[in-house]
């Protein structure tokens, strides 16, 4: 995998870190316990009550002892990795008998200072909600909800979660159109780096825009499915 020459790891640590705290409050969860070289998010989630999030994945031992604290919970319980080295990390998350999302995803970051912010296309129009959590909603003239998104702003920080785009209307900017409005808001507000996990699918969307990709994040959990 190709990644930016400064994701070392003390720094991907750091970086990890910054996501974290924009992501729970985008999700409004409550700040973690910090243990064990790992974050612990208690989510309450039906198949996901509680996140181990790894800060050191290349201390292997530290690493197989998250891994089998995941196994041992009676509770559903991710495991979540960000990672230079997936193929290993992989490999010790199955030895230790957990079960891997089919796919990996992707830590980002970029400069928000030049991001690009599209026009809105014909037919479309966009509206913002702007709370502690800044939530972009682009609909169709039909007034059906055509792409949505949300961020939160910690430090300097901008941390982007649950860009979407509806099925019927993909293929037309409209992705890019909400990563464009919230990082108007974000400037707005102080922030002037952007943090974001993304999906195979997402990650072409952003390379597109500037993100540069820091590490692979592995994902393995406790109860298959």
């Amino acid at each position: 995998m190709t990644t930016s020459s400064t994701s070392t790891g003390a720094s991907l640590s750091d970086l990890v870190r910054r996501w974290e705290r924009g992501w729970s409050v985008c999700r409004g969860w409550a700040r973690p316990r910090e243990a064990g070289d790992a974050l612990h998010l208690l989510q309450h989630r039906p198949g996901r009550h509680r996140e181990i999030i790894a800060l050191r994945p290349d201390d292997v031992t530290g690493l197989r002892a998250l891994a089998d604290e995941a196994v041992g919970a009676e509770e559903a319980t991710w495991l979540t990795v960000p990672t230079t080295r997936p193929d290993e990390v992989e490999e010790v998350l199955r030895h230790a008998g957990l079960h891997l999302k089919t796919a990996r995803e992707w830590l980002m970051t970029r400069s928000l200072a030049d991001h690009p912010r599209p026009e809105v296309p014909t037919h479309y129009r966009v509206a913002t909600s702007a709370a502690e959590v800044v939530v972009v909603d682009v609909r169709h003239e039909s007034d059906e909800q055509a792409a949505s998104g949300q961020l939160a702003v910690t430090d300097r920080d901008a941390v982007f979660d649950r860009i979407e785009t509806a099925s019927a209307h993909r293929r037309r900017g409209l992705g890019s159109v909400v990563m464009g409005t919230l990082v108007g808001q974000a400037v707005a507000r102080g922030a002037r780096h952007g943090v974001l996990v993304a999906s195979v699918a997402g990650q072409a969307l952003y390379a597109s825009l500037g993100w540069e990709t820091r590490a692979a994040v592995v994902i393995a959990t406790n109860h298959p499915g």
